[in-house]
């Protein structure tokens, strides 16, 4: 099983402000995939994308989505060849005209996370569900891509 996961630091250093980190992520993330140029994360230009896991294992790649307080029909999910997409859009619900923001963390707005697949998938078998804030992908992997068991003979 693999599990990829961003925005991780093992340098042992204090994590700098926000937008230091998101530029130093973004740059880690180009030397680890120079590939990613191809289809480039959004969140370096507009501040937020879901956190994911993706897990890999003989039969299909499953990918997590953090998507809190949004519906699902404001997520959009596509695949071409093995860049598979999250896009949509969440919406503020209230709004406050009394008194000042005294912190605002939460983001809302577009955001779009493109990731590449590590082997090819069966697109006609993609399962999509959204529960509780996490978007579930089941990816099965096309019969090409799983691993085959070879017999050894003696001669």
């Amino acid at each position: 099983m693999k599990l990829a996961k961003r925005q991780q630091s093992n340098t042992g250093v204090p994590a700098p402000s926000s937008e230091l980190s998101r530029i130093r992520n973004e740059i880690y993330r180009l030397f680890e995939d120079p590939f990613s140029l191809i289809a480039p994360s959004t969140s370096f230009f507009e501040g937020w994308e879901p956190n994911i896991d993706i897990y890999e294992d003989k039969e299909k790649i499953t990918v997590n989505a953090e998507l809190p307080g949004m519906k699902k029909e404001d997520i959009n999910v596509s695949l071409e060849g093995r860049a598979l997409t999250i896009s949509g859009e969440r919406k503020e619900e209230q709004e406050h005209k009394e008194g000042d923001n005294y912190r605002a963390e939460r983001f809302f707005g577009r955001f779009q996370r493109s990731i590449t697949l590590p082997s090819a998938v069966n697109a006609e078998k993609i399962n999509a569900n959204y529960k509780d804030g996490v978007l579930t992908i089941e990816l099965p992997k096309s019969e090409e891509a799983k691993a085959k068991q070879i017999n050894v003979k003696s001669s």
